[in-house]
């Protein structure tokens, strides 16, 4: 027996349609049906997944966090940043550079969970619109062990992935 995967998320908010319309906004979410559990609860899709989000009074934690995987780093960045949504605290800086060469980003949704943006290939991105990125390595000793560490393990079909939109998103530029 073993797990499958992942089905859905939940997180709190304070405010169910202020969040809910974070994550439309700055992750381009959208709105699916949703069960009524006699509380406000709306699900939102996430790719394949699901995101739920409850406004219930519940306690936010200040470093657990969910990731996901975007197709325009550049994007989420400048809308998380208009936002007000970059988080330097939690884990002391709001983008970095990771060993393997991925990027990381941490957001704060209106409810106060932490969100992680996840892109693998630093090379793709334009490091002048995104001030904020620092490697890791800076101001965390990497070793043999955690530099061999990926948020992309066993994970190649994203690489293709990322290289198909940045080819499409490059040739709408020039057109």
């Amino acid at each position: 027996m073993r797990a499958l995967g992942f089905n859905h998320l939940s997180v709190g908010s304070k405010d169910l349609e202020t969040s809910v319309r974070f994550y439309e906004t700055v992750l381009g979410m959208e709105r699916i049906p949703t069960y009524n559990f006699g509380f406000k609860t709306q699900y939102l899709r996430c790719g394949r997944l699901q995101l739920h989000v409850f406004e219930l009074e519940d306690h936010v934690p200040f470093f657990q966090h969910f990731a996901v995987d975007v197709d325009d780093f550049h994007a989420v960045y400048e809308a998380g940043k208009a936002a007000g949504a970059l988080d330097s605290a939690a884990f002391r800086n709001s983008v970095n550079e990771l060993p393997d060469g991925s990027v990381q980003m941490y957001l704060r949704d209106p409810g106060g969970n932490l969100l992680e943006v996840d892109w693998p290939d630093v090379n793709t991105l334009d490091r002048s619109r995104i001030p904020e990125m620092r490697k890791l390595s800076e101001f965390a000793e990497q070793d043999s062990v955690s530099s061999s560490a990926s948020l992309y393990l066993d994970r190649p079909e994203f690489k293709a992935t990322l290289d198909a939109a940045t080819k499409k998103t490059t040739s709408s530029a020039v057109a």
